[in-house]
């Protein structure tokens, strides 16, 4: 037997032998525990069973780490909402902030704007919006008997008022068309009282807040209606001719008036009073406008003037330009105005300087036979209010529309509309959206010679605006 056995019989470990087979088993059993590949003496035993007593710790320690990352993930979940929060705070602070500035960019530009008009120097550009309107965009409105002589649209662009040499006024809606109302020629009331015209009106005008209408006629008077109904409401007797425009102060109910007579006066319509009279042309005056300074501009006519009315100091001022007579004028703000002739001349005016910034001769062409050409004759003008737009009317089959150079020292032609026959008044809508022409067989002033094609009408002309992209490097 050998010495070997007889140990184990003994029972003494044979040294190598029992550590060796009790460390395989521990090996399997490291094995099983995850403890794999480690293998030695007693260190590796007390190893191996260490992490056979603490097996179950990780679990316990993965659930601790499970929840800490839950709670971890809470909180950074309200970190993150709070910056999100804090984030929209500063957005709405900012959006906030520019709108206040865009808001104070609007009000400062307003009020520059608002200081320019009141200086007469705001020009707002305009003109080369304005798309060719075409047959499509004009719109005939027929109700006249004889030429048409004068126009007034309403301040909210809702209705217009057309007078005639018929003797009538006619109330028009401007969306639909039709007649709102018709003031016929006058017929004796029961009281005596005329509740018309008994002859061609020559000129209308409403105040600034829509309450009153004024037409004046060749009989000499100035008839005062309420121009929401239509009503009578006073007649102004003065004038020793013919009354060939009015004009209402603009946020008033103070009234201009002039007449053949050559004079102008001043009336409170309102209180239904007489204020003054001042003199001053040489002929008959022809028309008149104004807005809101205590003055007015008159055309001369024959005269050959252009005259500017101070009311307070009760002064005038004498512009020269045209060589014909000046039958047409508009201020295009307070201090710069437009005028034409029959010599065919379109006029643009400082009411600083005595003779035109520009004039346009020829501004309708030439009509006649070879060698005997002549001008055709500057019957209306009418500007959009403080901007770069001017339009003009003859009889030339057509009324052009002009654009103000910088500082209304140029007219450059935009493009013409065709309207047959003569164009006795023109007038714009506040907002530019559309132009209206009081369209006549005849010339508003007289029966030189009459175009039989042409139709009595109004002509509402819708304007079509398509912006003008900045130039490239503005």
């Amino acid at each position: 037997m050998s010495s070997s056995a007889a140990a184990r019989k003994r029972g003494k470990a044979v040294p190598g032998v029992g550590a060796a087979a009790g460390a395989g088993k521990r090996r399997r059993k490291g094995g099983a525990a995850g403890d794999g590949g480690r293998s030695g003496g007693g260190v590796a035993e007390e190893i191996s069973s260490d992490s056979e007593s603490e097996s179950l710790a990780p679990r316990r320690t993965k659930e601790e780490e499970e929840e800490e990352e839950l709670e971890e993930t809470a909180q950074e979940k309200k970190l993150r909402l709070a910056k999100l929060y804090l984030e929209q705070l500063r957005q709405q602070e900012e959006e906030k902030a520019e709108a206040r500035a865009f808001e104070e960019d609007q009000v400062a530009g307003r009020l520059k704007e608002d200081v320019l008009e009141q200086r007469g120097r705001l020009q707002k550009s305009v003109a080369k919006e304005i798309q060719p309107p075409g047959p499509a965009d004009i719109r005939v409105l027929r109700g006249h008997q004889l030429s048409i002589t004068c126009l007034v649209i309403t301040p909210d662009d809702l209705a217009i008022f057309s007078a005639a040499k018929d003797c009538t006024i006619i109330k028009w809606s401007v969306e639909s068309g039709r007649k709102l109302h018709v003031i016929p020629r006058a017929k004796k009331g029961a009281e005596g009282q005329a509740r018309g015209h008994s002859s061609h009106v020559l000129c209308m005008a409403i105040s600034s807040d829509g309450k009153y209408l004024a037409s004046g006629d060749r009989s000499k008077l100035i008839l005062i209606w309420e121009a929401r109904s239509c009503c009578h409401l006073y007649t102004f007797t003065g004038h020793r001719d013919a009354v060939s425009g009015l004009a209402f102060r603009r946020g008033t109910h103070q009234l201009y008036s002039t007449s053949h007579d050559r004079s102008v006066k001043v009336w409170n319509v309102a209180e239904n009073s007489y204020v003054e009279t001042l003199f001053g042309h040489q002929d008959a005056v022809a028309a008149l406008d104004a807005l809101s300074r205590e003055c007015c501009v008159t055309a001369g006519g024959r005269d050959g003037t252009v005259r500017v009315w101070k009311i307070p100091e009760e002064s005038q001022l004498v512009f020269y330009g045209h060589q014909g007579s000046i039958d047409c004028l508009h201020l295009i703000n307070e201090e710069h105005m437009v005028s034409g002739a029959d010599d065919g001349s379109v006029a643009l005016w400082g009411l600083s300087k005595k003779r035109p910034l520009a004039l346009q001769r020829e501004a309708h062409g030439l009509q006649g036979e070879p060698g005997l050409e002549q001008p055709f004759w500057v019957s209306s003008v009418a500007a959009l209010l403080n901007t770069d737009l001017v339009a003009t009317g003859s009889h030339s089959s057509c009324v052009r529309l002009w654009q103000c150079g910088e500082g209304f020292r140029r007219l450059d032609h935009l493009c013409d509309i065709p309207l047959v026959g003569f164009i006795n008044s023109l007038k714009f809508s506040s907002t530019g959206d559309f132009l209206v022409a009081g369209v006549g067989q005849e010339h508003r002033l007289g029966r030189w010679w009459r175009i039989r094609e042409a139709r009595n009408s109004v002509c509402v002309v819708r304007l079509r605006r398509v912006p003008v992209p900045p130039a490239a490097g503005s």
